[in-house]
């Protein structure tokens, strides 16, 4: 391959990660959704964590499925039992764990043209906006999302 395709093949691939790293993600029930658009300056940004909201869901979910795949280890009844009680304490401490899991998020504090300020907490960083920024925010009365 010519030195002149394999770099017309590298910026091509590079310029795809750029396109896809702006790509943001919106859920199924977001899709032919109306939401109102405002505009306004963020003045401020600040890291949170963004935490889990299930209670309990994983851990039950572990502890049931563990607990099964517990109660096949052994020959009798009692190693059953065993296995079951051992799959199901397992289970329920993985279930748990990944319930709880956090994720990084930003709280971003945006002063809308109409003079109210909202805050809007989403997943992302510190570095996706900057105060003075130029931003729209778009809702549907229960979630917003702020973008540039």
């Amino acid at each position: 391959m010519s030195t002149k395709l394999q770099v017309s093949a590298l910026c091509f691939a590079l310029g795809l990660l750029v396109f896809d790293a702006r790509a943001q993600a919106v859920g199924s029930s977001e899709v032919g959704t109306a939401r109102s658009v405002e505009f306004g300056k963020v003045r401020r940004v600040l890291s949170v964590t963004i935490q889990n909201d299930s209670r309990g869901v994983g851990t039950a979910t572990g502890a049931a499925l563990g607990g099964i795949a517990g109660s096949t280890i052994g020959g009798g009844r009692r190693a059953n039992t065993a296995g079951a009680v051992a799959g199901a304490v397992a289970g329920g401490a993985i279930g748990n764990r990944v319930s709880r899991g956090a994720q990084s998020g930003i709280e971003i504090t945006v002063e809308l043209e109409s003079g109210r300020t909202i805050a809007v907490t989403q997943e992302g960083s510190v570095h996706d906006f900057r105060v003075g920024d130029r931003v729209q925010v778009a809702s549907d009365g229960r979630t917003s999302r702020v973008t540039r």
